[in-house]
């Protein structure tokens, strides 16, 4: 009875333990902030990155190469089971709160190389950079 017990609770505080463990690696999967001059060299060191505008204003000027999938009309959450997990991917907007949840919804679907644009859009046209329209 005594070597069912020892056996029973090794058990359950290795399963705990495992748990734990799991449950602490998801709370700290999160996205990278990087400035306008990270995010341009990222983009530049980085061939296949997909650079996501998750704003309802891309027709008035986006990053180039970036494509829009707006939070808003769900075209994000739609996009995201066709998108490769394995790429690399900037997010931004217009604002902030909208960007950190495009970003973190990417994260919470199992992307593991997710960058935000610090200051977003704003940030990356004050610092010169180009835009398309």
């Amino acid at each position: 009875m005594n070597k069912r017990l020892s056996t029973t609770l090794l058990l359950s505080v290795f399963f705990l333990g495992t748990l734990l463990g799991a449950s602490l690696a998801i709370a700290q999967a999160s996205y990278v902030d990087v400035t306008p001059p990270e995010a341009k060299e990222l983009i530049e060191k980085t061939p296949d990155i997909v650079i996501i505008d998750v704003s309802p204003a891309y027709a008035k000027g986006h990053l180039p190469n970036a494509v829009n999938y707006f939070i808003g009309d769900g075209s994000l959450d739609r996009a995201i089971p066709t998108l490769d997990k394995n790429k690399t991917y900037l997010v931004y907007c217009h604002v902030d709160n909208v960007a950190i949840q495009g970003a973190q919804k990417l994260v919470d679907a199992g992307f593991t190389k997710v960058y935000l644009l610090a200051g977003n859009y704003k940030a990356w046209v004050d610092a010169g950079y180009p835009i398309e329209k």
